[in-house]
C-alpha cells in the first residue's frame, strides 16, 4: 500500500496522538478552577505576617496571589519548565492501596517521589529562611498546588483490585458523559457540551465535577465561603498522609464509581451524577484551603 505525504503525515500524527495518550502521566488534579480556589478560598486564612511573607516571595509574579499560582505545578507540563516538570511528575498524585487505604512509603512513595513526601520536603523548604527566595518561592507554589492535589480523591487511589484492576485514578475507566459543561481536551473541537463527550472519570473529576456548577470564579468562592471558614487547628491538622488516606476512603464512601440498580459499572453519566458529587468535591476543596493556610501559617511565622 502507498501513501501520500499528505496522507502519511496524517498517520504519523495519529500516532503520535495515540502514543502520547498511551504514555501520559495521571491526568491533573482539578482543573485550574479547581486550584484557584483553593488558592483564593486560603488566602483571607492567612496570618498578617505570612500574608507580609507571601507578598515577598511572589513579589514579580504576574499574579501575586495564592490562587495566582495557584495552577503553576501543571502549567510545567505546557513547556514553561520540561525538565523541572518531568521531575516532578509523580509529586501530584499518591497510588494507596484501595483495598486498605493506608500508606507505606516503601511500596507507595519510592524515593519520596508522591505528593504526600512532595509536601513534607516544600514545607520544610518554605520555613527554611536559609534557603534561597527562588527556592522558597517555588516551595509555596508547589504547595499551594499539591495541598490542592492531595484532596482529589483519585488522586490517591483507585477501584480495588478485586473489582475492576488498576485503572490509574480513574484514568482508565472511560465514560460517556452529558453535560452542559464546555468539553475539554484535545478533542474537544470536535464535541458539543450537552454531550455525549468521551472522557474518563478521572478528568470528570478533575475538571466537569467543579465546572458544572457554571458559576463565576469569584461568585464561587464567595458560595464557598457562606457559612464560615477558618484554618484547621494545628492539633487536628494531621499531615498530607492522613490526607491522602482520607482521599483515599472516600472513593468508596462517597461511590465515585458509579453502579446501576443491577450492580454494574456505569459508563454512560450525566448531570445527575454531576449535581450529586459536586457537594463532596466542594467539601474536598474547601478543606484543602483552610488545611493549607494551616501549613503557611506554620511555615511563615
Amino acid at each position: 500500500m502507498t501513501f501520500s505525504r499528505q496522507r502519511l503525515r496524517r498517520l504519523l500524527s495519529a500516532l503520535a496522538a495515540a502514543s502520547a495518550l498511551t504514555a501520559a502521566p495521571a491526568a491533573l488534579a482539578w482543573s485550574h478552577l479547581g486550584h484557584w480556589l483553593v488558592g483564593e478560598l486560603a488566602q483571607p486564612l492567612l496570618t498578617p505576617a505570612a500574608q507580609q511573607q507571601v507578598a515577598v516571595l511572589l513579589q514579580g509574579e504576574p499574579n501575586p496571589t495564592l490562587a495566582g499560582v495557584a495552577s503553576w505545578a501543571d502549567e510545567l507540563r505546557g513547556g514553561s519548565d520540561a525538565d523541572l516538570a518531568r521531575k516532578t511528575a509523580k509529586w501530584h498524585y499518591v497510588d494507596l492501596d484501595p483495598e486498605r487505604c493506608d500508606y507505606q512509603p516503601p511500596r507507595d512513595c519510592p524515593g519520596g517521589n508522591c505528593v504526600i513526601a512532595a509536601i513534607d520536603t516544600q514545607s520544610k523548604i518554605l520555613a527554611d529562611t536559609a534557603q534561597p527566595l527562588e527556592a522558597r518561592r517555588d516551595a509555596l507554589k508547589f504547595l499551594v498546588h499539591f495541598i490542592g492535589d492531595v484532596h482529589q480523591p483519585l488522586h490517591a487511589g483507585a477501584r480495588p483490585m478485586a473489582e475492576g484492576g488498576d485503572d490509574a485514578g480513574g484514568n482508565k475507566y472511560q465514560v460517556s458523559l452529558r453535560t452542559a459543561v464546555a468539553p475539554q481536551g484535545r478533542n474537544a473541537r470536535r464535541q458539543v457540551a450537552g454531550g455525549p463527550i468521551p472522557t474518563n472519570l478521572h478528568t470528570v473529576w478533575d475538571y466537569y465535577a467543579l465546572e458544572s456548577a457554571i458559576l463565576p470564579p469569584e461568585k464561587y468562592a464567595a458560595q464557598l465561603r457562606q457559612g464560615g471558614m477558618a484554618p484547621v487547628a494545628p492539633q487536628a491538622l494531621g499531615g498530607p498522609a492522613d490526607w491522602a488516606v482520607e482521599s483515599c476512603r472516600g472513593i468508596n464512601a462517597q461511590s465515585l464509581y458509579p453502579r446501576g440498580e443491577d450492580g454494574e459499572w456505569q459508563h454512560k453519566l450525566g448531570g445527575a451524577y454531576l449535581d450529586a458529587q459536586r457537594p463532596y468535591a466542594e467539601a474536598r476543596v474547601r478543606l484543602a484551603a483552610e488545611r493549607l493556610a494551616t501549613v503557611l501559617n506554620a511555615a511563615l511565622k
